[in-house]
């Protein structure tokens, strides 16, 4: 069975086909800078990259040459036919309360996708765009929708409530939904695998990439994570601010005049790495700090602080920890993040050996020293192969 992965952003259609159950990538790729007159198709098959640039007005004509010109090619295409293709799997990054599970995609499921737009708006619209381009051409396919909140529907009350007026969560649905479920829920599965299950009880799994995020995982299930009601909240990001005081919001508004828009893009777009530093890629931040940029070495001490308090507080709550896991970009490749955020916990049995935290790798590893009592492991995520699981149990 053919599966068909589609991350489908703003400006954006991220894609991957598999071969279920298999997990076999066939090809994949990437459209962006869509809406723009010099957009870019990239596509990889078998080792080989093929590129091309090109006006890209929508999602439905990037999707359709991505199908006609790659896809379906005589030469380089994996189908004959789109009827080929099963299943079409939809990261989907706002579930709101209504899904714990993953869905084949109806009128009323893309409805309640629409509902949530105001809880995800940078995310939602551009998911169902995909969702929508996708039904047209894979017309024969199953839609399935694949939401990053559905892993933390297990947060137990005490983590997702809010300390306001119980009326707010029970008519507006206000509270901790948490994100990067697919990456958080794939990545502590594979440590649970590696482990073994009597010594992977309490992981704390740790997305970094230009979006953060931190999750307890006891006994498989997510019991808290860094991110609340939106993507917002938590770990400092490449461009979002994480945990800031409301009071400074007020501030803004009240005193400064911003209105609501632009203070919803200054905190979601001009804050964090890039606010602090100019640079929101982490390899400049880093390569700067190395030749002395104090900013951009503040800006490092300040992430990892952040994740640290984090990894503190998880250990209380699940009593313990037995394992942290490093993940998605600069988890997985950023041995000076990882070495500072492990700096100084050697009171919770996490202590590093730098040989192995400098080796890069595509495998599964660990990174702690002989005398830790805490494995600390890099896992590589992989939310498509994740999505593409999940489509195919549902379809089965």
């Amino acid at each position: 069975m053919q599966i068909l992965v589609i991350n489908s952003g703003s400006s954006s259609i991220k894609f991957q086909l598999f071969e279920m159950p298999s997990k076999k990538v066939l090809c994949s790729g990437l459209v962006e800078r869509i809406g723009q007159e010099e957009a870019q198709i990239t596509y990889k098959k078998a080792g080989e990259k093929y590129s091309k640039t090109t006006n890209i007005p929508d999602h439905k004509i990037g999707l359709e040459l991505v199908v006609s010109e790659y896809l379906l090619n005589s030469e380089i295409g994996v189908i004959g036919s789109t009827d080929d293709i099963s299943a079409v799997g939809h990261r989907v990054v706002h579930g709101g309360s209504s899904f714990s599970d993953t869905v084949e995609i109806t009128s009323k499921i893309k409805k309640e996708i629409e509902n949530l737009f105001g809880l995800a708006p940078l995310h939602n619209p551009a998911n169902l765009q995909g969702i929508e381009v996708a039904e047209v051409i894979f017309s024969n396919a199953k839609q399935v929708a694949v939401f990053d909140t559905a892993f933390h529907q297990t947060l137990p009350l005490e983590a997702y409530k809010y300390a306001i007026k119980s009326e707010f969560l029970e008519e507006h649905n206000i509270r901790a939904y948490g994100f990067h479920g697919t990456s958080h829920k794939y990545v502590s599965e594979r440590a649970i695998e590696y482990l073994g299950a009597e010594n992977s009880k309490n992981i704390i799994t740790i997305h970094l990439g230009n979006g953060c995020s931190i999750t307890a995982v006891k006994d498989g299930k997510s019991i808290d994570t860094s991110m609340g009601l939106a993507p917002l909240n938590g770990l400092i990001m490449g461009t979002r601010c994480g945990d800031i005081d409301p009071s400074a919001i007020f501030f803004l508004q009240q005193k400064l005049g911003y209105d609501t828009k632009q203070t919803d893009t200054l905190l979601n777009k001009e804050s964090g790495m890039i606010g602090l530093t100019g640079f929101s890629d982490l390899r400049d931040i880093e390569d700067a700090a190395e030749n002395g940029n104090k900013v951009c070495q503040e800006a490092l001490d300040m992430a990892a602080y952040r994740i640290k308090k984090y990894i503190g507080s998880y250990a209380t709550i699940m009593n313990g920890i037995d394992a942290i896991v490093f993940t998605a970009g600069v988890g997985e490749n950023s041995d000076i993040v990882r070495g500072l955020t492990c700096k100084g916990l050697d009171f919770l049995g996490i202590e590093l050996n730098l040989e192995k935290n400098a080796i890069r790798s595509s495998e599964v590893r660990e990174i702690q020293s002989d005398t830790s009592r805490v494995k600390v492991l890099v896992i590589p995520t992989d939310e498509e192969a994740e999505i593409a699981s999940q489509a195919y149990d549902l379809v089965q």
